[in-house]
């Protein structure tokens, strides 16, 4: 208050070419009140104080001064809120209609007050554009603004944008973090999943000279490799080791310090890991060994209590050695690749291991469509309370492991293996209890029969559905899913059209059919915004007359088809060409003894 008063008083004297009180920055409140009546004594004027957000400021101002001033609280009408709200957290682009509860909700917890719809605004403009992630930011909010309109409340509120950092931590890139980093074009995103997260990130080539020269600068990292070799020790929070031979053993065993390695582009890494013992390396909290020619791990593993961050994909590796249970801040286990089957009964150790990314992918024989295997874990799953992403996991070690799934009430992301149809009832009410789930995938055992309908209250944030094997008939309540923006049906041999329910879900991006369609009714106003469709008719289908309606359709592919079916929609004389024409990609693919062959639209 009293810097508020002082520079004000310094202003007018500024303004009058007058000379400023000597000893100012040492008046206080009082006092300053008291010269500032002096000075507007015989003075026609109007003070504005711009958002105000101390009542007591206020009121005091008001008690001590009687001249006129205009207070701004900025107290917006309701629509005006909104549209600046909008501004901010959509970039112009207008609120999207899945969103706009949810908005109402945050703005209406502001209070009216323009600097937090602000702040606010810009935190959402980073984040996932989905319910799920708004609806997070909202809960974190507390009912600050609900209980207390006043400093406290709002300040509290502010401080949430405020103290979200704009720098990478040293060894995770949190989800927000890096969307800050894409959004102010630092990084340049490459590639994201099935669920629109982030997958690759790269950046510029002369970005990554810099990072890499002010990274060695504040010894944050190094980067051994052929052509540079030396290394002084000194490099501690985090420490990327290249090479092409064991030189760089010595080095690296020489630095106790080392937080971080991350291993690439290396042709010994066997003999490399020989030379390395993880005893000397209790600081690491990263391993990154993804894509090596690696077959084993060092017993010693347990000795990293520090690590965090384990990654083995891509390796040979098929075997976690026993040890690994000591990692008591382990947080992700990446396993996506390799050759591991079955995780150790010690995993269960681990109580704050969030990510346990188990799985690799096969084409089927006709080269169709990719099957999963995941991992076998035993039972005490149940206890690993923390635990968010769990793909995949085998299945057919019976329902006591199906139902402890049912404690892991933190999942965002699911994937099921070798689903036997007796056990389906009791998946179906551990899948009722997973509020915040995103993904989920099912893969039935030998393409059996899959009957999910006794989920009771399936996962409202669901956003992509993975089912594969037969379905008498799809799940009743998959309509409610307004989240959904991906479906796969895979060899579900359902007999009769899956759009009659499909087609009631009205954010549906892409949608996947591998299954054999007999007839695909689409009707007006059917999936009003979908761009992908993928299907595998049977061999006497006719084109989908329906797909004209599609207009929002960017890329469609049919599978398994004669030739004929494909010259049907030729531009220049195909009887079906005006029910794609709209559709920039029309793809066709083909599967013979060599392999499949994709012929292209146009």
């Amino acid at each position: 208050m009293e810097m508020v008063l002082q520079n004000m008083i310094k202003k007018f004297y500024e303004a009058m070419k007058e000379p400023i009180p000597e000893g100012m920055d040492a008046i206080y409140e009082i006092s300053l009140i008291g010269l500032l009546k002096k000075y507007l004594e015989d003075k026609r004027y109007a003070i504005v104080f711009d958002d105000v957000w101390r009542l007591e400021f206020w009121g005091f101002i008001k008690y001590n001064l009687d001249f006129i001033m205009f207070t701004i609280f900025n107290h917006y009408p309701l629509k005006a809120r909104g549209k600046l709200f909008c501004k901010k957290a959509f970039q112009g682009s207008g609120c999207r209609s899945e969103l706009k509860k949810i908005s109402i909700d945050i703005v209406k917890r502001c209070a009216g007050l323009r600097l937090a719809i602000v702040a606010i605004g810009g935190a959402l403009s980073t984040k996932q554009k989905n319910e799920l992630e708004w609806q997070k930011f909202n809960d974190s909010l507390g009912s600050q603004l609900e209980t207390n309109p006043h400093l406290e409340s709002i300040t509290k509120i502010l401080s949430f944008s405020y103290n979200e950092p704009h720098i990478l931590k040293p060894c995770f890139l949190a989800e927000e973090y890096l969307n800050e980093l894409i959004h102010r074009s630092l990084v340049q995103l490459s590639e994201v999943d099935d669920v629109g997260r982030i997958k690759r990130c790269k950046v510029h080539d002369l970005m990554r000279e810099i990072i890499l020269k002010k990274a060695e600068g504040l010894n944050f990292c190094h980067v051994l490799g052929d052509e540079d070799l030396s290394f002084n020790g000194k490099f501690r929070p985090g420490s990327v080791q290249k090479g092409t031979n064991t030189i760089v053993v010595e080095p690296i065993n020489r630095n106790a310090q080392i937080h971080s390695l991350l291993l690439s582009d290396i042709d010994a890494v066997p003999m490399l890991l020989t030379g390395i013992s993880f005893t000397n390396f209790k600081l690491l909290k990263v391993v990154d060994f993804e894509d090596f020619p690696l077959y084993s791990i060092p017993k010693d593993l347990g000795n990293l209590f520090h690590l965090r961050y384990l990654s083995l994909r891509g390796t040979k590796v098929n075997m976690l050695p026993k040890s690994i249970g000591k990692l008591q801040n382990l947080q992700t286990l990446d396993l996506k690749q390799s050759l591991v089957d079955a995780l150790p009964v010690e995993i269960t150790n681990l109580k704050k291991l969030r990510h346990i990314l188990a799985y690799s992918y096969h084409l089927n024989p006709e080269g169709l469509f990719f099957t999963a295997r995941g991992v076998h874990i035993g039972e005490g799953i149940g206890s690993m309370l923390d635990l968010q992403n769990l793909c995949y996991v085998e299945t057919n070690n019976g329902r006591g492991l199906i139902e402890e799934l049912g404690k892991l009430r933190q999942l965002r992301r699911l994937g099921i293996v070798n689903l036997m149809e007796e056990d389906e009832p009791s998946m179906c009410a551990s899948i009722s209890n997973m509020k915040y789930l995103e993904p989920l995938v099912i893969l039935s055992k030998d393409d059996g029969i899959l009957n999910l309908q006794t989920i009771s209250d399936p996962p409202r944030y669901l956003r992509t559905l993975t089912l594969q094997g037969g379905l008498s008939r799809l799940p009743d309540r998959l309509p409610v899913l307004r989240s959904l923006f991906r479906v796969d049906l895979v060899n579900s041999r359902l007999s009769y059209d899956p759009m009659e329910v499909l087609q009631a879900l009205p954010n549906l991006l892409e949608l996947l059919l591998y299954n054999g369609l007999k007839t695909l009714k689409i009707h007006e106003g059917a999936l009003p915004v979908l761009e992908r469709l993928e299907i595998q008719p049977s061999q006497q289908m006719e084109v989908p007359s329906g797909i004209c309606l599609l207009k929002t359709l960017t890329m469609i592919g049919f599978f398994g088809m004669p030739r004929e079916f494909a010259y049907s929609m030729r531009p220049q004389d195909g009887q079906n060409y005006h029910i794609v024409e709209h559709v920039p990609n029309v793809f066709f693919h083909e599967f013979h003894a060599d392999g499949r062959k994709i012929l292209r639209l146009g």
